[in-house]
Order: structure tokens, then sequence, then C-alpha cells
């Protein structure tokens, strides 16, 4: 093993009961942060991330009760999703989507949590009308300032919501995060809290302008690290992957590339 991997609090799991009790686990954890702010745990969506588990730890998973698996690499859910197309899985697109690869997304994806421009917006629409599907969006918002990350400026999302019922294509149902990776707890807590409170500004929006075929109901934030705050903040879905599947050999920076790469 190497240092990372010995570091990690998560352990591995390699049997689909060992994935059975992790899923478990997470979910009790999902259930007493939602009782801490008088929440019903129903209420939160869990989505395991299965980046970089190979197919054959991916069936396994399944066996032990997952149905939906997110991935950040479009490439690589693909190649996935054609090895495991005998599975009743769903698959979510979580990471940064380049424009050349928009066709794979229409093409298998169920939901889609990262869009973050108009242009982007208008070739999803256009390859989903050759494909003849539709597909759940959320936008993604850069809540933490971190010119590392991807996203929207909160200032700017209102005017981005106001184009998007020109992609009918598109189900716009709500709005994702990456928190700051920080120990200062307050600092995590408060790029949630901007989500939360976005989302309620957007929907006075939506219903005062009558934007059609916009939602704004999820709030996708929090991931193995954090996201009981995020529940607590308010989450309709987190994103979970090293809880479930453990310890990855490479840190998250390796696979939420540099904007440089946009």
């Amino acid at each position: 093993m190497n240092e990372l991997h010995d570091a990690s609090p998560y352990q591995s799991a390699t049997t689909a009961e060992q994935f059975a009790a992790h899923l478990a686990a997470v979910r009790a954890r999902i259930a007493a942060a939602c009782a801490r702010v008088g929440r019903d745990s129903g209420s939160v969506r869990l989505l395991p991330v299965s980046k970089t588990v190979t197919a054959e730890r991916i069936r396994l998973a399944v066996a032990g009760g997952c149905t939906e698996l997110g991935e950040n690499k479009v490439q690589e859910a693909l190649e996935k999703s054609i090895a495991l197309a005998d599975l009743p899985l769903r698959w979510v697109i979580i990471g940064h989507l380049q424009r050349n690869k928009a066709k794979f997304v229409a093409r298998f994806a169920s939901e889609f949590q990262a869009l973050d421009s108009l242009e982007l917006a208008a070739i999803l629409q256009q390859k989903l009308q050759d494909e003849n599907r539709t597909l759940r969006v959320l936008v993604q918002v850069n809540t933490s300032g971190e010119a590392s990350k991807f996203g929207l400026e909160p200032a700017t999302v209102a005017s981005f919501i106001r184009e998007l019922p020109a992609f009918p294509r598109l189900e716009v149902r709500g709005l994702m995060t990456l928190a700051i990776l920080d120990g200062n707890e307050a600092r995590v807590r408060r790029c949630f809290q901007r989500l939360r409170e976005l989302r309620e500004q957007l929907r006075t929006q939506i219903r005062a302008e009558g934007l059609i075929g916009i939602e704004m109901n999820e709030l996708s934030m929090g991931m193995s690290g954090d996201f009981e705050i995020a529940i607590e903040e308010g989450a309709t879905i987190v994103r979970v992957g090293q809880a479930i599947f453990g310890p990855r050999a490479l840190p998250d920076s390796h696979y939420w590339p540099e904007p440089a790469a946009h």
C-alpha cells in the first residue's frame, strides 16, 4: 500500500457484503445529519461516485445496493456503461465537460451536474435532439471563489438561468458546487450556505419571470469529507466516493482538472 492509502480513514470494499455495509454506514450518517437539523433523511439522495473504480468492482457495488453512479470523466464513464450495459444502472456525470465530448453525455447519461456555459448548453441541446433524449442538468456554481474550480460566479447565475428555457432538452433541476478543501469548517459551511441562498433567490426569479422548464429543487453539494455539513445546510444530493468504495491512490486535484484545460 502507498502512504496515502495507509493514511486514509476509508476501507476498500471488495465484496457485495462490504459494499452493502459501507452504503448502510453512509446512510446512517446521512440520517444522523438530517436529524440534527430536523430534516427527513428521505430528502437526501446518495450518489455513489465510482471514478477510478473498475467495472468488476462496480458489479459488486451493484450487488451491494448501488443503483446509480457518478463519474467525473466522460470517457471513463462511457466505457463502464458499455461494459455494464446488462445492469440497470443510471449514470451521472459530475465533472467538467469538454464540448467535444458532449455527444457522449447525450448518448448515455441520465444526468449532468456541471453545466457552466451557454455554449455547452447549445451543444448538448443539439446532441440530445439528435439522440431524441432529454437530460437532467444542474448548474455548477463556484462558491469558493477558487481559480482552480470550474463553475459560474454566483453573481452571474441569475442571468445564465434566464437563458436556459431556450434549450428544452435540458431539464434544469438545481445547482451543484464543490466546497473549498479546507480544515476550517466555517469556510466549508459558508460555501454550502451560499449555494442554498442562491437557490432561494433563483426560485423567486423563476416565479417572477415565469421561466418555463426550470426548477430549483436540487442542491448537489458535499462529498465523503464534508457531506454531513452539506446536509445540515440543505443538500438534497451528496456525492460520496471513498466512504463507499475506499481510498483512491491519487488526490482529488487529479480528477478535477485546472480550468486551463477548458
